[in-house]
């Protein structure tokens, strides 16, 4: 019997600290699925290692001396689109975020990131999602809510006042409570141990939150969340 197997996906590490990008390789490194086919110290790399090595994902320090992940990455993505870049930074300020996601990144990630939450956003990155640190994510939450609250023009569809309930009508108990952690900033490891559950067991259930609340992401998910009163933010 042929067994098919997963085309490996191809990766470039631009980061001008070189332990850095020596610890993110090793992690990588330790995936099967994953090939690591470029290394780069500085924005004005990325698209000479783009034309010559064609990397499905891009892991992009934001801070560089040359020339910055942001901007490289807007340069990056108005000549080849299909290039997917995950932004690594210390900066968890929605500013910082908001700038990357518009310059065309598909995630953003904190440099105090654990291996699994940079093995997970990879794979949603190159199977063509976005995905954003949980602990960003809950800062973004907290200026949507602060631009509600003042009045001040918002990025996405205004908040409006509800009532908290729970959405058991699409939603399982459990569901509920991953949900709600989600919104807390909580990674898939950390739900786990609250809830005592495996991560297996916790990316399961983001999946079937996803699928039932139609969104393709986790901060989609929170966002409609939040917006239709479904949880509590602190």
């Amino acid at each position: 019997m042929n067994i098919k197997r997963r085309k490996k996906t191809s990766i470039a590490i631009i980061d001008d600290h070189r332990l850095f990008r020596e610890g993110v390789r090793r992690i990588l490194e330790m995936e099967n699925d994953f090939e690591i086919i470029a290394e780069g110290s500085d924005g004005t790399e990325v698209e000479k290692i783009v034309i010559e090595k064609n990397p499905e994902v891009i892991l992009m320090d934001i801070n560089m001396p040359g020339l910055n992940g942001v901007e490289a990455t807007r340069r990056l993505i108005s000549q080849y689109k299909n290039v997917k870049v995950i932004i690594l930074s210390i900066h968890d300020d929605e500013n910082y975020v908001t700038h990357s996601l518009k310059s065309g990144a598909s995630g953003y990630l904190l440099k105090e990131m654990d291996a699994d939450s940079l093995v997970e956003a990879i794979k949603v990155v190159a199977d063509g999602g976005a995905y954003i640190h949980p602990k960003v994510t809950h800062n973004l939450i907290n200026e949507y809510r602060r631009l509600a609250t003042t009045g001040e023009k918002m990025i996405s569809s205004g908040f409006r006042d509800v009532e908290y309930r729970k959405p058991l009508h699409i939603l399982t108990r459990r569901e509920c409570e991953v949900l709600q952690l989600m919104t807390d900033g909580k990674s898939n490891r950390a739900i786990g141990e609250i809830l005592f559950i495996s991560e297996k067991t916790v990316k399961n259930h983001v999946s079937n939150i996803l699928q039932k609340m139609n969104v393709d992401d986790r901060t989609q998910a929170v966002v409609e969340a939040i917006k239709n009163g479904w949880v509590y933010v602190s």
